[in-house]
């Protein structure tokens, strides 16, 4: 499944939960960490892992699940709690190193053994950049990680806290300030390097739909795909944003077909443009990209 926009939904409101179903969002992550209170992890534990259950057909729309951190005592009871509910995947958040993604991935082992579910079946998505050090260490990943790992996103607010910074926009044009431009960087390259997917970063200012419509297209013309959504109405905006338009899907074929005129030829011209075979590659990617989201429905 091609997953464009990923919806947070508290795991302990009933109501939020209950209208995630509806919403356009192809996967929704339900929420351990930051938007439940401590005293009320076990309300939320059990609320998800009823929700997972009562929902085993995820073909119009994932269910992941977003744990406490590692290195926290929650993480472990969020997954024991979780896991009868096969959630389509876990989202990881805080990570140090992909040591951590590769130690979530033996938890999991153990945990569908227990819950005779399929060995591998649980996917994990990782926040790669919210800790300090993770910003020193993506090439661990490089290294080897397990094939669980099909996501990527980096984190800009809990990175900020990490390095004691009070913003971590620029004052005057609100762009990322630097570290955090690394950040995004270190975050797409290294998604791209193993093939999984590069998920772009939240949006805050979740009434401002038309800016993020413009970070949506500028993420996209870098190299993510997909982004995470904090609010339901952004679901539909990221959808549209990262499905191929009537014109790409034109200009796709036109690249594709100006090449296959000339079978041979690395290099062909096409509206007065020279054309070689990154161009070509680019193209395919548009029409797959097109035809798995059409076949989605």
């Amino acid at each position: 499944m091609i997953i464009r926009s990923w919806l947070f939904v508290p795991g302990d409101s009933e109501r939020k939960l209950s209208k995630g179903e509806g919403n356009a969002a192809d996967a929704l992550i339900l929420d351990l960490e930051d938007s439940v209170s401590d005293d009320r992890q076990d309300i939320a534990r059990e609320m998800v892992r009823n929700y997972l259950q009562s929902r085993p057909d995820r073909a119009k729309q994932q269910l992941w699940v977003r744990v406490n951190p590692l290195d926290t005592d929650l993480s472990l009871p969020d997954l024991a709690a979780v896991m009868p509910g096969a959630p389509d995947g876990i989202v990881l958040p805080k990570v140090y190193s992909a040591a951590d993604v590769n130690t979530m991935g033996n938890y999991l082992s153990a945990l569908e053994a227990r819950e005779g579910l399929k060995l591998g079946s649980t996917k994990i998505h990782c926040v790669a950049t919210e800790t300090a050090a993770s910003l020193l260490t993506f090439h661990t990943y490089l290294d080897g990680v397990t094939d669980r790992l099909v996501a990527m996103t980096w984190g800009g607010e809990d990175l900020a806290a990490a390095l004691g910074a009070t913003d971590n926009r620029h004052p005057t044009t609100g762009e990322y300030d630097d570290p955090y431009l690394m950040a995004k960087s270190l975050c797409l390259s290294t998604a791209r390097a193993i093939d999984i997917q590069p998920v772009g970063v939240v949006y805050v200012d979740f009434r401002d739909l038309d800016s993020l419509r413009t970070e949506c297209l500028r993420d996209r013309r870098a190299g993510f795909f997909g982004k995470i959504a904090i609010h339901p109405a952004q679901s539909e905006v990221i959808n549209e944003a990262f499905t191929p338009s009537d014109e790409d899907i034109a200009h796709a074929q036109r690249v594709i077909d100006v090449f296959e005129q000339n079978p041979g030829l690395g290099t062909v011209g096409l509206d007065g443009k020279m054309l070689d075979m990154p161009h070509l590659k680019q193209a395919r990617n548009v029409m797959d990209m097109a035809a798995r989201i059409k076949a989605k429905g």
